[in-house]
């Protein structure tokens, strides 16, 4: 029998996979929702209903680019009736005045802006089309208009470096939050994995430039790290626990405990049109699978930890060892450790990248 389950709190509402940069870190799946498959309208406010019934209480509205989503003013509406707390994660490209305007009178709460680099043609490099100016005037709008404003930043190798330039232009743009989020190897990602992996030295350094930020910031702008996992030795808790505390939605409809379990063999994950929220939740093996403890094996199923990292990352196992069930080979203690520690060692200092292809038009 699955182990009882709290209600979740947190809905990512993957509104499209369409975006218009091609960032070669890029999580989201190599095969992508195109756009003639996304939910209507009228779908995302039933899911947001159900979720807000469930006991979610604030909501991620992402994709790809959640702004190419002509209805995106109607779903943040559908969001705030039902209850929940609205963030935008944008790329920043398409949010003018009169759009902001929009999404403020239908009640959007806050907004997450990425950021791949301080010095613009280094961004433009890394996002693969030209968009700082766009990225620029996205967080003048915000701050102007009252909203909070988090910065995200997804470190790899061509950017790291540069993270004192990063948190200062942060500050300058007037940010509230600062999210430095080491690479995961998922999706574009991992295709583009010997190009991004930052060296031991690299990390390090940023380590320290993070402490040292952090005391000149402390009580005005936040400033999370979100550890490496193939240099740590130590595997993260995946999202709280599989099916602990979040659900994505992604644009498709299909349901998932967290962005890249769709890639997992075999999860048969339920859409949100056969099925409610609450059942898929509480009932669906995609959710009870990997869901508590009785799933491990050794040498998590002995380990002091395991309540703490739950095994660490489902996707990351089954990505590195072809198991999801796995111990994650990002802990020191797997049998497979040396899958992440080799790559590491043997980092090469040129290596080209494949850009993410998306389908931008709205």
């Amino acid at each position: 029998m699955a182990p009882v389950t709290d209600p979740p709190w947190a809905l990512l509402a993957e509104l499209t996979h369409a975006c218009p940069l091609r960032c070669a870190y890029c999580s989201n799946p190599v095969e992508l929702v195109g756009r003639s498959g996304e939910l209507s309208t009228e779908h995302w406010t039933d899911v947001l209903r159900q979720a807000a019934g469930l006991g979610v209480v604030q909501t991620h509205l992402s994709g790809g680019e959640p702004l190419l989503r002509r209805d995106l003013a109607p779903i943040v509406a559908a969001a705030d009736t039902a209850g929940l707390y609205t963030q935008l994660v944008t790329s920043g490209v398409g949010l003018h005045e009169r759009r902001l305007a929009e999404l403020l009178d239908a009640g959007l709460r806050s907004v997450q802006l990425s950021v791949q680099h301080a010095d613009p043609a280094a961004a433009e490099r890394i996002a693969g089309v030209r968009s700082f100016a766009a990225k620029e005037r996205a967080a003048r709008l915000v701050r102007a208009a009252g909203l909070p404003l988090g910065l995200n930043v997804v470190l790899h190798r061509a950017n790291i470096d540069a993270l004192d330039d990063l948190i200062t232009l942060g500050v300058t743009w007037g940010v509230d939050r600062i999210e430095l989020a080491n690479t995961q190897f998922y999706g574009w990602a991992l295709r583009n994995r010997a190009a991004l992996l930052p060296t031991r030295d690299q990390v390090e350094r940023a380590r320290t430039t993070v402490a040292r930020w952090r005391e000149r910031l402390h009580g005005t702008t936040e400033l999370v790290w979100v550890a490496p996992d193939y240099l740590d030795g130590t595997a993260k808790p995946c999202m709280g626990g599989w099916g602990a505390v979040s659900l994505t939605v992604a644009p498709d409809g299909t349901v998932l405990p967290c962005p890249a379990a769709g890639s997992l063999p075999g999860l048969d994950p339920p859409n949100v049109k056969d099925h409610r929220l609450d059942r898929i939740w509480h009932e669906s093996s995609a959710f009870t699978r990997y869901r508590g403890e009785s799933w491990m094996r050794d040498p998590c199923r002995d380990c002091a930890l395991r309540a703490t990292d739950f095994g660490g990352c489902r996707c990351q196992a089954y990505a590195l060892t072809g198991d999801a069930a796995r111990t994650d080979p990002a802990c020191r203690l797997s049998p497979d450790h040396h899958l992440v520690r080799d790559p590491v060692d043997r980092t090469e200092p040129h290596t080209d990248i494949t850009y993410a292809y998306r389908e931008g038009g709205s």
